[in-house]
């Protein structure tokens, strides 16, 4: 034998490309099935693709504070066909309650809102209101400081209490030391009987206080003269309770306001509109 080891046989190489070359070829191969494959997976499952996702209660139903939720908007749901119609309108005439409302009629087109300061106020303010038609709202129209009783206002009142009856009351009869003013509507009685005597409640002269009046239909019949002594209720309760000229004073009982704002009144009054006089003090 010879002193050299022969070398183990190997098959022959193949022509073509290196060694090195053919292992990156097999890789390439393998990696390329290896995205193909994750890919068909990826676009079977597409929630996987999406990312975790938040695991789901293992309770379905509505969890408290959804109940909580959802009853709130049953209730009101429920509520809401049942809820109370909402208050009367106001109509325009403020500081009168809904009771001193009910009583005005229902036909009357023409007021005049006397408001007193307080229960035992002298002091208050006469508002002229219209309006259109039965039920529509009333309309301020003209307003002017007043004065009433001395004593303030009373529910019932009587002879020399010097307060002025509370209430809705219907004016329908008019007279006065001087002619009617042009436009006068209301039936009217000059007459000379309507000469105020000796002073008033603190002392004021009450010269001119009934140049103009219209009587409130309180303790009186209507369709008579403010003169008219008749009371039908009796003496107790006093009577000759008017709108007059003010005096810069307050009243044993009537309402006084300027000469200007009668002269107003007496030209706007209508009979046909049927007016009437709601006072007191506010919110009566």
């Amino acid at each position: 034998m010879s002193k050299h080891v022969r070398a183990r046989s190997r098959p022959p190489r193949k022509p073509g490309a290196p060694r090195s070359t053919r292992r990156v070829a097999l890789a390439a191969v393998l990696g390329l099935a290896t995205f193909t494959a994750g890919w068909i997976h990826v676009a079977q499952d597409p929630d996987k693709a999406a990312g975790p996702q938040p695991q789901a209660r293992a309770d379905a139903r509505p969890q408290a504070e959804d109940r909580a939720a959802r009853d709130e908007r049953r209730a009101a749901q429920q509520a809401a066909p049942h809820a109370a119609p909402p208050a009367p309108a106001p109509q325009g005439l403020p500081g009168v309650s809904e009771r001193t409302r009910t009583r005005i009629p229902a036909e009357s087109r023409q007021l005049i809102l006397v408001t007193g300061r307080a229960m035992d106020s002298s002091e208050s303010t006469a508002t002229f209101y219209t309006r259109p038609a039965a039920g529509a709202d009333w309309v301020k129209a003209m307003s002017w400081p007043a004065r009433n009783g001395a004593n303030g206002w009373s529910v019932e009142r009587t002879y020399g209490d010097l307060t002025s009856p509370m209430g809705v009351y219907a004016l329908t009869d008019a007279g006065g030391l001087l002619p009617k003013p042009p436009g006068t509507r209301l039936p009217y009685d000059e007459d000379n009987g309507f000469v105020a005597t000796g002073l008033g409640v603190n002392g004021e002269s009450l010269v001119g206080s009934f140049d103009y009046v219209v009587a409130i239909d309180f303790n009186r019949r209507p369709g008579r003269s403010p003169l008219d002594p008749v009371m039908p209720d009796g003496e107790d309760k006093g009577g000759n309770i008017w709108l007059h000229v003010d005096h810069d004073g307050p009243s044993q009982g009537c309402v006084g306001i300027p000469k200007a704002a009668m002269k107003q009144v007496l030209e706007t009054l209508d009979p046909a509109a049927k007016p009437v006089i709601v006072m007191g003090p506010a919110g009566f």
